[in-house]
């Protein structure tokens, strides 16, 4: 568990180097409550109006409110002095100071993997994220990812399908972003956990994401992107992943889609073109007994195929299939929902659907 004095001293508003400073100066960090304004300015690299700002936040009870949150809430911290901190997370530069988590903290020192892309993905992006994901989960690995829209929700979903997975947050535990995603979060608060560094009522700033960027790449043994543009999130999760030695693996896409850019970037960098889930596996020297690797054959017949093949590898919306198909709406629903029972197809978004089996 984290001591309070370091939750206190992610509560400021001060850079890294400056918490390191104080870390470094004292010999216990229970300290910081003790000292003068004027003890504190000895402090290397702290100037007045940090010190003003430790004795502000000293005196507001933003700490006590914390603290009181943190226990209702049921949610663990761990810092940095804690022997549970992930050891692969403490590797990195600039490691967080305190972590808070929803959920089972021995998840974050397992063998965990990265998925992470667009927020805007073709269909083709979603599946493949949410395919990866689900049999790399039934593998054994824990999946990783940022809980933004598109790609990283899509690896949530289908990790879940078949094990365990790890959103963490550019927010706090008690501000989820993107709202949308708060019923997700709440389920792999569930079955996985949900990480940030930031104090718990933390809004998404902008700069938060690069730095839970960091997180991700830092708890993962490797990085996966899926359709990114050249300038994006994901790729800076990649180049993160790339300074901490971890291994960088990208899906190619078509070669006139601006989402395939950052990938076929990084392909040329030298990261691991793959196009099934054994090149990562093989890559990674992994083996479990439980590997689902092979895809599922899907065998359909009549009209069953014949809306199967009109959906396609990019999917459709319901009403291009009638349109297509000829069929009346009621049969075209009694054979959607009986490709959705088979795991043949899933409802992206609202009346379009998609293969499931790439």
């Amino acid at each position: 568990m984290a001591k309070k004095s370091t939750i206190f001293l992610n509560l400021l508003t001060l850079s890294p180097k400056k918490i390191e400073s104080i870390i470094r100066t004292l010999s216990d960090t229970e300290d910081i409550f003790n000292l003068s304004q004027n003890a504190l300015s000895q402090i290397p690299l702290l100037e007045n109006k940090d010190t003003e700002t430790i004795i502000n936040v000293r005196n507001s009870g933003l700490l006590e409110k914390e603290l009181e949150c943190i226990q209702h809430e049921k949610i663990e911290t761990v810092d940095i002095f804690d022997g549970s901190y992930p050891a692969l997370l403490k590797e990195i530069a600039c490691p967080p100071l305190v972590l808070y988590i929803k959920g089972d903290v021995k998840l974050l020192s397992e063998y965990i993997f990265a998925i992470v892309g667009s927020r805007i993905p073709t269909v083709y992006g979603l599946l493949s994220a949410r395919e990866f994901a689900m049999r790399l989960a039934s593998c054994g690995l824990i999946i990783i990812s940022g809980l933004a829209r598109g790609i990283d929700s899509a690896a949530h979903k289908g990790a879940l399908e078949k094990g365990k997975t790890v959103a963490v947050l550019g927010s706090g535990l008690m501000n989820i972003y993107p709202k949308e995603n708060a019923g997700l979060a709440e389920e792999i608060s569930r079955n996985g956990a949900v990480v940030s560094e930031f104090p718990l009522f933390e809004a998404p700033h902008k700069e938060n994401f690069p730095r839970r960027n960091r997180i991700v790449s830092g708890l993962a043994h490797g990085v996966l992107v899926v359709e990114a543009a050249e300038r994006s999130g994901a790729l800076i999760t990649a180049h993160c992943a790339l300074e901490q030695n971890r291994e960088v693996f990208a899906m190619p896409g078509k070669i006139d889609s601006p989402l395939s850019r950052g990938a076929h970037a990084l392909i040329k960098e030298g990261a691991k073109l793959v196009d099934s889930v054994n090149d990562i596996m093989e890559e990674l020297n992994i083996k479990f007994e439980n590997a689902e690797t092979e895809k599922c054959a899907i065998k359909l017949q009549g009209d069953e195929a014949i809306v199967f093949d009109l959906i396609g590898t990019d999917g459709a919306y319901l009403e291009e299939i009638i349109l297509k198909s000829k069929m009346a709406q009621s049969s075209i629903n009694r054979i959607i929902l009986n490709l959705q029972l088979n795991g043949a197809i899933s409802e992206i978004k609202p009346s379009y659907f998609a293969r499931t089996k790439l």
